[in-house]
């Protein structure tokens, strides 16, 4: 491993149980994701791994699949071809020069092509200074901004693919990272909960609430309600569904030190992945230190992370981790932070994928791409 050097007081050891940041050379010049924005996500691959369920995938579940990957395919393709004129823009070596400034957390859902993520770390190495999450907390607590370019690498729900893909390609390149996990699927075959509505959907399963004319309008209209109603409804897409969704094979509390161990820090991303904006207090509580108290039980400490489940803050919520002890909250908001976070419980994070194009990888890390989205967003307004 080429050896590096850093003019700032932060270590750059390794970061395995190490805080620090790795300083690098300046730079020379299953359907849709669960949060809606067409970036694809390891977290929608779906295992099949058993019995009666490899039938159901192998032949019910073909024609679905094929035609999720070939809408996945093209939307991925329309991003990125964005993304391509995004790189050649006369704007784009200004947005460079700003995001020298700033903070960049990647959030990706897992890796579905690691050639592509690899190649991806590849630039990061050449283009930013990857940085621990023990870094941005020392950062935190001395008051003292993280070095120029600093990019932290997190993965949200942290699906088996983290561990088996994610993990060998950051520890080739010295790259720390951090997963936020739901507790309550550690250990288990159990599917993400927007997987199994959406299969439920498409084999028979119906719910009172869910009059949706389109499966795409599925996952909005059950974020949209309020907790019970989701739940509810969950249930009744099991009961009345002909056929059961294929088990996913998820991490296990060995997994999580093993990828601990291996420089990939752990995080609370709740107990089972609800829209805390619709849940009550008390179930904005129970879904925080739930899976806090499991997390501190498989790991011997308690974690100092959270990724806020769909990206959005929630006071209710931001109280609860101060009361526990937190000092890092991350969003999803698809924007860069400053290189010392204002509001520690709210760092902005860039949604990004593991087939994401290196060109437009680069408009992303940059700003430009998040910037052109939200200009997109005002000007259809």
């Amino acid at each position: 491993m080429p050896q590096t050097q850093s003019t700032t007081p932060i270590s750059i050891a390794r970061a395995r149980p190490v805080p620090g940041v790795r300083a690098l050379p300046p730079p020379t010049g299953w359907a849709a994701d669960h949060h809606g924005t067409g970036l694809r996500g390891a977290d929608h691959q779906g295992a099949d791994r058993h019995g009666a369920d490899r039938h159901d995938v192998d032949h019910h579940g073909a024609d679905r699949q094929q035609a999720s990957a070939t809408a996945e395919h093209a939307e991925t393709e329309h991003q990125d071809a964005r993304g391509e004129w995004l790189r050649f823009a006369p704007v784009q070596p200004l947005f460079r020069a700003r995001a020298a400034q700033r903070l960049a957390v990647l959030a990706y859902h897992g890796v579905t092509d690691h050639r592509s993520f690899g190649a991806q770390l590849d630039r990061l190495r050449r283009l930013a200074t990857p940085v621990s999450l023990e870094a941005v907390l020392q950062a935190v607590t001395e008051r003292r901004p993280l070095p120029p370019r600093s990019v932290l690498v997190t993965f949200d729900d942290a699906d088996r693919s983290v561990l088996t893909h994610a993990l060998p390609a950051l520890d080739a390149r010295g790259i720390p990272a951090t997963a936020f996990v739901i507790s309550e699927l550690i250990g288990t075959e159990r599917p993400f909960w927007w997987h199994e509505a959406d299969f439920l959907a498409r084999h028979g399963g119906r719910a009172r609430s869910l009059d949706c004319g389109h499966p795409s309008q599925l996952l909005p209209r059950l974020k949209a309600m309020p907790d019970p109603d989701r739940r509810r409804s969950l249930h009744e897409l099991r009961v009345s569904a002909d056929r059961r969704p294929p088990r996913q094979e998820q991490l296990t509390p060995a997994d999580l030190l093993a990828l601990r161990d291996g420089g990939v820090a752990i995080g609370n991303h709740t107990q089972g992945h609800p829209c805390l904006g619709r849940c009550d207090d008390a179930t904005v509580r129970a879904e925080i230190t739930g899976a806090h108290e499991a997390l501190t039980h498989w790991l011997g400490e308690p974690p100092t992370a959270f990724a806020y489940p769909d990206g959005g803050h929630d006071p209710r919520a931001e109280t609860v981790l101060q009361e526990l002890g937190y000092r890092l909250g991350f969003l999803s908001d698809h924007r860069l932070g400053p290189r010392l976070p204002t509001h520690p419980l709210q760092i902005s994070r860039l949604q990004v994928d593991s087939t994401t194009s290196i060109r437009r990888f680069d408009t992303i890390l940059s700003g430009l791409e998040p910037a052109y989205r939200r200009w997109r967003r005002q000007a259809v307004a």
